[in-house]
């Protein structure tokens, strides 16, 4: 998949939020995500927020419910009701919050357009009048967060355009625990890499835009660099980060066994604890790939499933040693 790039964020009329991009995939997959609970929970609401799904009645008259939880801790409750379905062309639906937030009220209309083989996406925000925009974009960064939220949108898309790689392992640790010693380098460097390739460098910054730089020792005694670029960052329960190889300033670099190997990679990875343990998933996707990079990405989810396994067998280890 090539770059999902916002074509245009602007502001049409004093009553209105304009935001336009352009994403790399056909029109009906762009308006299935915004159809399917499945879907648009994973992307809908600015950085740093999840949102839960209560009932989607997907039909004119019908009601989406929804709670958008904020990175720090708040519940926006919101609901939309559907105006109009015109698939995969056209979508209408008046958008309000309720307790607290009931004074926001809007209509939104946003329509799918082809562009070779490409999807203009354009979502147009109608406030009653100047002053409840202006209320909003102020109390609620409204425009910053439709920007995000399309981002996040197009990294959806790109989970949706191939079968990412996936993989789950359970740790007798709690929550907390295993976040920390995924978000805080003097712990990465005990166990994070395939077995055989132990960390020699490692910098973090653990926040929205921020990185981590580290250096692996390869087998044969030459030197392996990566990166995290963090897109999303919500303690103890996600992160979301674009991977990729680096050179030792840091710096966006080809993998070193192989030039057709995506540059960059979308990455999940979601802690989920039951009964004292966590579950921990990792999905990796490849991200603004051309084709045949998209498909030596898929081609090699079995031996990304041995390193893994591996990573995973030294995660354990250091949480059993962290914890005795």
């Amino acid at each position: 998949m090539t770059a999902n790039a916002i074509a245009d964020l602007t502001t049409d009329d004093a009553r209105s939020i304009v935001t336009t991009r352009l994403f790399d995939a056909p029109r009906e997959l762009v308006f299935a995500a915004f159809t399917n609970p499945a879907h648009i929970s994973n992307w809908w609401g600015p950085r740093g927020f999840t949102t839960t799904t209560r009932e989607m009645d997907f039909r004119p008259g019908g009601m989406w419910r929804f709670v958008m939880h904020g990175p720090d801790g708040t519940d926006y409750q919101n609901k939309v009701v559907y105006r109009e379905i015109v698939k995969p062309e056209r979508l209408v639906y008046a958008h309000a919050g309720e307790g607290d937030h009931d004074h926001i009220l809007f209509e939104v209309t946003i329509t799918f357009e082809e562009r070779d083989e490409k999807t203009l996406l354009t979502m147009r925000s109608l406030f009653d009048t100047a002053a409840a925009r202006n209320r909003v974009v102020e109390e609620v960064g409204a425009i910053e967060g439709a920007k995000q939220t399309l981002e996040r949108l197009g990294e959806q898309i790109a989970r949706m355009v191939d079968e990412p790689f996936r993989i789950s392992r359970t740790f007798d640790a709690p929550q907390e625990l295993v976040w920390r010693v995924w978000t805080e380098a003097e712990h990465l460097t005990h166990w994070f890499g395939p077995k055989g390739f132990p960390m020699f460098h490692a910098k973090n910054d653990p926040r929205p835009g921020g990185t981590f730089h580290y250096g692996l020792r390869m087998p044969d005694g030459g030197d392996m660099w990566g990166r995290w670029t963090y897109r999303e960052i919500v303690p103890p329960r996600r992160l979301v980060f674009i991977s990729s190889f680096s050179n030792e300033a840091g710096e966006l670099a080809k993998a070193p066994f192989a030039d057709d190997w995506p540059m960059e990679m979308l990455t999940t990875i979601t802690l989920v604890e039951e009964g004292g343990k966590t579950t921990v998933t990792v999905e990796s996707a490849a991200f603004n790939a051309t084709e045949a990079q998209r498909k030596v990405f898929t081609d090699n989810h079995r031996s990304m499933q041995g390193g893994w396994s591996g990573t995973f067998e030294q995660l354990g280890a250091y949480l059993d040693e962290v914890r005795s």
